[in-house]
């Protein structure tokens, strides 16, 4: 038998059973959250996830979401976290800081805490482009925390 008849694959799964998502989301950039929330939730409901499976928090900012994600992933509340927020290109280099440790915080903690998070923190040059963006986005992390969640239990 060849080594590929041999190797296991786990598919990818969007099935919903009884998930538990927690979604924090940064309100600065308020509309452009608002955006990305409703394209999250359309999306988890759409999957099957009950609105009652679904906890929101909210946060100031984007360098906020990671100690908010951190406190939900060790509650052993959530099977997966969803991260939400925007930040848009200024003409200073805060726009670095703020996206590079806001993404460095939220990877530490699902490496930290075993919970997957699903980065749904759009990275923009401009409010245009993270508007066009944001409810495709917001449905994206909805997906990936799903697939995530059910990846994580497939290999325990």
């Amino acid at each position: 038998m060849s080594a590929l008849k041999a190797q296991v694959e786990i598919e990818p799964n969007l099935a919903v059973a009884g998930l538990r998502i927690g979604i924090v989301m940064a309100r600065f950039n308020h509309q452009i959250g608002e955006g990305l929330l409703s394209g999250c939730r359309a999306e988890l409901q759409r999957l099957g996830v009950k609105p009652a499976n679904m906890t929101l928090t909210t946060v100031p900012g984007a360098l906020e979401i990671p100690l908010a994600l951190q406190a939900m992933a060790q509650s052993d509340r959530f099977d997966a976290l969803v991260a939400l927020g925007a930040v848009v290109r200024g003409e200073t280099y805060h726009f670095e800081i703020v996206s590079n440790e806001s993404a460095r915080g939220i990877t530490d903690v699902q490496l930290t805490t075993g919970v997957p998070i699903a980065n749904g923190v759009l990275t923009t040059e401009n409010d245009d482009q993270a508007l066009v963006r944001m409810v495709q986005k917001g449905g994206e992390a909805a997906q990936a925390a799903v697939e995530m969640a059910n990846l994580l239990k497939a290999l325990k």
